[in-house]
């Protein structure tokens, strides 16, 4: 957990604020189209003549802002959500629950190619993590609640006079940190995924600003002449993407959850 939660948080770093040690401008053009690794160029240029490696350290904020953004979105609404419905045992709570599953039976990436029609990228993704995010985190809290319901610290609380929102929020939800914590990590892994499948198609930032994802779209016809320009950013959504969903499995091995 200590390795992959310094890792994930090196990554973040460097998405966050790779811009303030990149050697050139992003935008400027410093070699031919396609020029391979040199001196001063350690992944080359991509099809304009940008250096790669400046752009790979500045084009990681936005979608990682965006893809966190989602993600705690997600997470909130979710987390809330399941402890309402497995706390409650009324009709209401069983249609949420019902509404959630089928949520969960709708594509997600065609609910956000609906949802960026209408709103600017981020706001898209945003959208299709709560839409395609919201209903799992929902229903693994729910069923986590509605467990917790019948174990003697929430009688103990509920003994003693406190109200049920008191018991959710004093008692289950303290007691479900490690579940929550992995869950958001999953609602990461989905946001950055949504977020970069998204910018592909080209709804992310538009050129010239760096971004991971759409360095891949510019850069793949030059395959051949220099790799490296195709394979950094794919390195670095992955290395991302790979080590927040490693912590968030080894938060769940921790704490012994299926």
């Amino acid at each position: 957990m200590l390795v992959f939660g310094g890792l994930s948080g090196v990554v973040l770093l460097v998405a966050l604020g790779g811009e303030v040690v990149a050697g050139h401008d992003p935008a400027a053009i410093v070699a031919a189209p396609w020029a391979e690794v040199a001196s001063g160029l350690p992944f080359g240029a991509d099809a304009l003549g940008r250096d790669v490696l400046a752009r790979v350290l500045a084009g990681g904020r936005d979608l990682t802002l965006t893809s966190l953004a989602a993600a705690l979105t997600a997470s909130a609404l979710g987390v809330a959500g399941g402890l309402w419905v497995g706390w409650s045992r009324g009709r209401l709570g069983r249609a949420v629950a019902g509404a959630s599953d089928l949520l969960l039976a709708l594509p997600l990436l065609l609910l956000a190619l609906l949802a960026v029609v209408a709103l600017p990228g981020p706001a898209a993704v945003i959208a299709g993590t709560v839409l395609g995010g919201t209903p799992l985190t929902l229903r693994v809290v729910a069923d986590a609640t509605a467990a917790a319901r019948q174990a003697g610290y929430v009688e103990a609380a509920l003994s003693r006079g406190e109200t049920g929102g008191a018991v959710l929020l004093r008692e289950v939800l303290p007691a479900h940190a490690g579940l929550v914590c992995a869950d958001l990590g999953q609602r990461m892994v989905l946001a950055v995924q949504l977020a970069a499948a998204l910018n592909v198609l080209g709804f992310g930032p538009a050129p010239p600003a760096p971004d991971w994802a759409a360095m891949l779209r510019e850069n793949l016809q030059g395959l051949g002449l220099n790799p490296a320009a195709t394979i950094a950013p794919a390195v670095a959504l992955a290395v991302l993407a790979g080590s927040v969903a490693a912590l968030s499995h080894c938060l769940v091995a921790r704490d012994g959850l299926s």
